[in-house]
C-alpha cells in the first residue's frame, strides 16, 4: 500500500479476509481477521452487506479492540469484505483505515488492498490535476477512482481494465451491495487464497484464516486472475496475462506469514524447518544450546537443533500480549517493544555458549539489543544464525524497508554487522539455501536478497518518466 505522495512512509503488509453466501458473514470475517492479526496492528474494517444495504465498522487499533457486540448488530448480510492494516503508506488515522467505502453513481464499493502500487503517485496526480479529491493518503484509494472514471465505468469488464493499470503488488478485495471480488496482480507477488465454507465462499491472505472458520482450501487466487462472487455462482476470468515468470515474494515464507499457513503452495513449517537444517550445514558452530527468537524464528531453530545435534531450549519467553517489533510504525515504539515483548530465562542461558536463531535483521538494532540482554543474563558466547540471506536492498511492494540506508546490511560486511549487533558470530543462510525448499524457486522474488526486482522500481523511487495510457473499447456498464 505505498504511493509517491509526500509525507508517506513505507512501511509493511495487511490480511484480508472476504466472504460471500455465508450466514452472519460478519462473524466469519471477523475470526478471520483475528487469525491474521499478526499482518497488521494498527486498524481493522469490515463491511457487510445483504443484497440492498451496505453497512461498515472501521477503527485504529487490534481487532479485538475495534469490534464489538453493537458490531455484529450492524454488521449484518450474507456478504463482506475484511481487513487488518499495517500501514505500508498513510499515517496511522481512521480514514486510512480500511476497507475504503465510497459511493459512486452507480451505488456503493469497498476496497481492501494487501501490497504496493509502485504507480499509484502517477495515477493520484493524474486525477488531482482534473479536480478530483482523495479522502486518504493511502495508495489503495487510486483503484476507487480509476472504478469510478467514466472511461472504465462506461466499459465492459470494468473492474479489470481498472486493475490493468495498476502496476506493483497486490491482492485487492472489492465488494458491491450484491457481489464480492478478489483479485491478485499478474506476477502474484502477494497471496490470495480461496475457500469452500458450506454453500458459500472465502478469501483470504492466508490458509490458516480458512481453517478458523472452518473453511476448505481451494486453491489461490491466480496472477493476473479476477474472481467474482455472486447470486449467479463463482466466476474467474483473466483480468491481465500472468507475468512470463512469477515473482511471489519470498519474505511472506521466512517471516510474515503464520507455520500452520500453505502460502504459495508451500507449507510455511516446514519451509522455515528447512531453512534452519541448511542454515546448520553452511554456518557450523561449537555451542551448547540453541534458542529462537520467537515466534518466526521457531521452526528454523528446531530444524538448526535437528541437523546440528545440538539441544534446542528456551532462551526468550515472549509476551504475546505485545505485537510484532518489526511493523510498529516508529523507531522508538520499535526499541521499546523489545523491552516488553521478549524476557530472558537467565536459569538457561547463563554459562552457556548460545546459538541464537533469528529469521531476517532488517535494521539490526532489535539484534543488538536482544544480544545484550543474553549478555546481562550471562551467556557465554552468542552466535546468530539468520534463516535468510542479508537484507540488502530496498523492497517496493509492500514491506518496511524503502531506502537501503535503512538496512544493516546495505551498506555492511557481514562482518561489519556482526560487530554492530555485538555477537560472537553471524552466519547467514545463502541465496541457494533459501531457494532450495521450494517446489518452483523461480516462481519467487528474493529482490530484497539479490536486487533484481520483477519490476523496474524506479517509479516508486519517484521518477516522472511516465505517460498516462488509457486503453480505448466498447462502452457499456458490466464488472
Amino acid at each position: 500500500m505505498r504511493n509517491d505522495c509526500p509525507g508517506c512512509e513505507a512501511r509493511e503488509s495487511c490480511g484480508l479476509f472476504g466472504a460471500y453466501g455465508v450466514p452472519e458473514a460478519c462473524l466469519s470475517i471477523y475470526r478471520g481477521l483475528f487469525s491474521l492479526q499478526h499482518r497488521g496492528q494498527e486498524g481493522a474494517g469490515i463491511v457487510t452487506g445483504d443484497g440492498q444495504r451496505v453497512k461498515s465498522v472501521r477503527g485504529v487499533g487490534l481487532v479485538s479492540d475495534v469490534f464489538s457486540a453493537r458490531s455484529w448488530k450492524e454488521l449484518k448480510g450474507h456478504l463482506g469484505i475484511g481487513h487488518v492494516r499495517y500501514s505500508t503508506t498513510g499515517s496511522t488515522l481512521i480514514q486510512n483505515v480500511q476497507p475504503i467505502v465510497v459511493e459512486c453513481v452507480d451505488g456503493v464499493w469497498a476496497v481492501a488492498h494487501n501490497g504496493n502500487l509502485v504507480n499509484a503517485g502517477e495515477l493520484r496526480a493524474m486525477y488531482q490535476e482534473s479536480g478530483a479529491i482523495f479522502q486518504t493518503s493511502t495508495d489503495s484509494e487510486v483503484l476507487v477512482h480509476l472504478l469510478a472514471d467514466p472511461m472504465f465505468r462506461r466499459r465492459p469488464h470494468r473492474v479489470g481494465r481498472a486493475l490493468s493499470e495498476l502496476k506493483g503488488s497486490f491482492a485487492f478485495l472489492l465488494m458491491t451491495r450484491n457481489c464480492v471480488m478478489a483479485a491478485r496482480d499478474p506476477f502474484g507477488i502477494r497471496p490470495l487464497a480461496l475457500g469452500a465454507l458450506g454453500q458459500g465462499h472465502v478469501v483470504a491472505s492466508e490458509t490458516c484464516a480458512l481453517r478458523q472458520v472452518g473453511a476448505a482450501y481451494v486453491r489461490d487466487v491466480e496472477p493476473g486472475e479476477l474472481l467474482v462472487m455472486d447470486e449467479t455462482g463463482l466466476h474467474g476470468s483473466q483480468f491481465a496475462e500472468p507475468a512470463p515468470r512469477a515473482a511471489h515474494c519470498v519474505f511472506e515464507l521466512v517471516y510474515f506469514a503464520r507455520p500452520d499457513s500453505l502460502v504459495f503452495g508451500e507449507n510455511v513449517h516446514k519451509v522455515r524447518l528447512r531453512y534452519g537444517m541448511r542454515l546448520a550445514e553452511e554456518h557450523p558452530v561449537q555451542a551448547d544450546i540453541v534458542i529462537s527468537v520467537p515466534d518466526s524464528g521457531n521452526s528454523a531453530a528446531l530444524g538448526f537443533s535437528r541437523k546440528s545435534g545440538i539441544p534446542l531450549d528456551f532462551g526468550f519467553i515472549r509476551n504475546h500480549y505485545v505485537g510484532r517489533t518489526f511493523i510498529m510504525p516508529l523507531t522508538g515504539q520499535r526499541e521499546q517493544g523489545v523491552d516488553m515483548k521478549l524476557s530472558v530465562l537467565h536459569e538457561v542461558v547463563k554459562g552457556q555458549r548460545v546459538v541464537v536463531v533469528d529469521d531476517s535483521i532488517v535494521r539490526g538494532t532489535t539484534s543488538r539489543r536482544r544480544i545484550r540482554f543474553l549478555r546481562q543474563a550471562g551467556a557465554a558466547e552468542v552466535h546468530v544464525r539468520i534463516s535468510c540471506p542479508p537484507t540488502a536492498h530496498p523492497c517496493f511492494y509492500g514491506i518496511d524497508f524503502a531506502t537501503r540506508e535503512e538496512l544493516a546490511a546495505g551498506a555492511r560486511t557481514v562482518e561489519e554487522i556482526r560487530k554492530f549487533i555485538e555477537a560472537d558470530s553471524l552466519g547467514y543462510l545463502s541465496v541457494e539455501g533459501l531457494l532450495s525448499p521450494l517446489q518452483r524457486p523461480n516462481d519467487f522474488c528474493a529482490a530484497c536478497f539479490t536486487g533484481k526486482y520483477p519490476l523496474d522500481p524506479s517509479r516508486a523511487q519517484g521518477k516522472k518518466d511516465w505517460e498516462t495510457n488509457r486503453p480505448d473499447g466498447e462502452l457499456g456498464l458490466n464488472l
